[in-house]
């Protein structure tokens, strides 16, 4: 407690101005408090030396005391939080060099296929979404295994996003990007009873399409809870997929895969994913067994 109260004191100003610049490039604010946690731990290693006088040397110096503790993944995204610190100081000309860029990342398991549900998988589960708020909680769902949406993104939809008239949805994902998504007809029909089901809020302004039973905007964490309910019933009945790591974003890895399996361009999927990089798209494009099989079907192998 006493160190995290002299890194407040010491780094006050370097710490504010990596929060401004966070907001400012559109950081997710699940994003900003991890990455203010490890600055802050990493901070705490510096001994209040000035921050213009930190070196390449404290930075692997403080990967390396993490490293007992942490895996490789772990690691980068540490990494990747002290790099945007110094980004931040650069850009608000409180400091001239970066040395984290200097240090190379740890390399993680390459080729390892993202963990999905194929179409008739998903139509399993489908049927294990229930409760009270059975339709706001299969919308929740279909958003993410069906136009593929991330759970942050969900949370943010509010009533204005959902253009009934012309079948879409305005979405604000990462870097407060704009995108567009045509919806599915079935899933129109869900929004509108989102619409039509949804308890008046207690606030006059609260926007949230998806609200609680208290009329308050479903956090993140909620439509996580949500997701994992659905999930356990589903693994109940169907102890093959018992060790199977679902989550609300393994929804999304479903939806990628299952327009790749439908031969759709995958700079199409790119755009649908709101992904800035079609590098970031290609994960999704993993070969199933069956689709091994099938090729090696067509080879001939001569007699002898």
């Amino acid at each position: 407690m006493y160190r995290n109260h002299i890194v407040e004191e010491v780094y006050s100003l370097q710490l504010e101005a990596f929060t401004i610049w966070m907001k400012q490039s559109g950081y997710s604010l699940t994003t900003e408090k991890e990455y203010l946690r490890e600055v802050r731990d990493y901070l705490s290693t510096l001994n209040e030396i000035p921050i213009q006088q930190s070196k390449k040397m404290n930075v692997v110096a403080f990967l390396v005391s993490k490293q007992r503790t942490s895996g490789d993944k772990t690691r980068n995204r540490t990494l990747s939080a002290i790099r945007s610190f110094y980004t931040a100081l650069i850009d608000f000309e409180l400091t001239t060099t970066n040395p984290a860029l200097e240090v190379k990342k740890s390399k993680t398991e390459k080729h390892r296929n993202p963990v999905y549900l194929d179409q008739s998988e998903l139509e399993k589960v489908l049927t294990y979404v229930e409760g009270r708020y059975r339709d706001r909680n299969l919308a929740l769902f279909l958003l993410m295994a069906y136009c593929g949406l991330r759970v942050g993104e969900v949370h943010r939809i509010n009533l204005s996003h959902f253009k009934k008239g012309k079948g879409t949805l305005e979405v604000l994902g990462k870097g407060r990007k704009w995108n567009e998504i045509p919806l599915p007809p079935l899933l129109i029909q869900y929004l509108t009873k989102v619409e039509e089901e949804r308890i008046q809020p207690y606030r006059e302004k609260e926007e949230a399409m998806f609200v609680s039973q208290k009329g308050r905007r479903l956090s993140i964490r909620q439509i996580q809870k949500i997701i994992t309910q659905v999930f356990e019933g589903y693994k109940k009945k169907h102890p093959y997929n018992a060790d199977l790591k679902l989550s609300c974003h393994k929804l999304r890895h479903s939806f990628a895969t299952m327009l790749l399996n439908h031969n759709v361009d995958i700079r199409v999927v790119k755009e649908l994913l709101g992904h800035a990089s079609i590098e970031t798209t290609m994960i999704y494009t993993h070969i199933n067994d069956e689709q091994k099989r099938s090729a090696m079907t067509m080879i001939n192998i001569p007699q002898t």
